[in-house]
This record gives structure tokens, C-alpha cells and sequence, in this order.
């Protein structure tokens, strides 16, 4: 996940339980050091292998540093999620095979459309 935020109020930080609860691993990435349900959230660019869905809650203007980065992860998957939707790191998703989907993670997660 990428924009995770040590702030219980934030979304993001919600979305990390979420995906937990639900059994998936994740490994939150952010600007602002903290953790997450004993998660630490991880500042920079980590590589991870075998990286199967990026989900962001980053705006576009915050994301301008990471559209290498994340092309290079090679996710099967990028999920914009409300505020972080962004036209140019979308075309270059696709031009790289990588499915983009533009929804909330939540509402995915509670609906099993994940």
C-alpha cells in the first residue's frame, strides 16, 4: 500500500486492518514513520518480489516520485483509490500490462470484488 498513514482517522490506515483482517499481507509504505496494528510503515521505496496489487491513497502531485518505482515493482495490479486518481500513471500502467482499477479498496474488500 502505498500512502499508509499512522492516523486512525486516515482511510489508509483503515484500509491496512481491512486487508489484514481479510488475510492478505501488506506492507505499508508512507511519508510519516509509525505502524499499524504492530505493521511498521515502511518511508522510501521497497523492493518487493512477487508484488501482486498496489493500492494508493496518495494524490497524483504526492505520486509523481513513485511512477518508476511502482512501474518497476511489476504489480499484476494498481488500485487508485478515491483522490489518488491519476490519468498519466494509469497510461503508463497500462502500457506495461499492468491492470488499473480506479475504486475504493474498502468497498472492494467488503463487496469480495477484490
Amino acid at each position: 500500500m502505498l500512502g499508509a498513514s499512522p492516523n486512525k482517522r486516515r482511510f489508509s490506515h483503515t484500509c491496512v486492518k481491512s486487508l489484514i483482517r481479510y488475510g492478505y499481507e501488506v506492507i505499508p509504505v508512507g511519508i510519516k514513520q509509525g505502524e499499524i496494528d504492530g505493521n511498521e510503515i515502511i518511508s522510501g521505496k521497497p523492493n518487493v518480489k512477487d508484488l501482486h496489487t498496489i493500492t494508493i491513497y496518495l494524490n497524483h502531485r504526492n505520486q509523481e516520485e513513485y511512477h518508476d518505482y511502482l512501474i518497476n515493482q511489476n504489480p499484476r495490479r494498481i488500485i487508485f483509490n478515491p483522490g489518488a486518481e491519476n490519468p498519466n500513471l494509469k497510461k503508463l500502467a497500462q502500457n506495461n500490462g499492468i491492470e488499473v482499477v480506479e475504486d475504493c479498496t474498502l468497498v472492494m474488500l467488503n463487496s469480495g470484488t477484490f
